[in-house]
């Protein structure tokens, strides 16, 4: 039995390359039916974008700036009472604030001696 499977070039360069291309197969039936073929269709992955920037690394979590979001994150242990994890919660909230209120303060200075110069 032969079986035929249809490739693109963008495809067979990748896999020459020594790169995975993940996609699908899919059954052709061709114009004449006499045989068969299988192609397949790679999957169009956007590329991963723009790693976040790191604001601030906090004691149990971190704040980071990407593109269109700020992010906060904070892990406390279970073990903890409740007040504590109240406590450190807030803690870790104040600290990531003062980070990000001072990282857009140093980012407006910039921009002050940028139109000035």
């Amino acid at each position: 039995m032969k079986i035929e499977v249809e490739v693109s070039q963008e495809v067979l360069a990748a896999v020459m390359d020594g790169k995975c291309v993940e996609g699908r197969l899919r059954l052709q039936l061709s114009s004449m039916e006499t045989h068969q073929e299988i192609g397949f269709s790679p999957y169009n992955r956007k590329p991963k974008g723009s790693q976040d920037k790191v604001i601030c690394l906090l004691e149990n979590g971190w704040l980071k700036e990407s593109p269109k979001r700020i992010k906060f994150y904070n892990s406390v242990k279970k073990g903890l009472d409740l007040m504590t994890i109240d406590h450190v919660m807030k803690r870790e909230l104040k600290t990531a604030m003062r980070a990000l209120l001072g990282d857009k303060l140093m980012e407006l200075m910039l921009e002050e001696d940028d139109v000035e110069q």
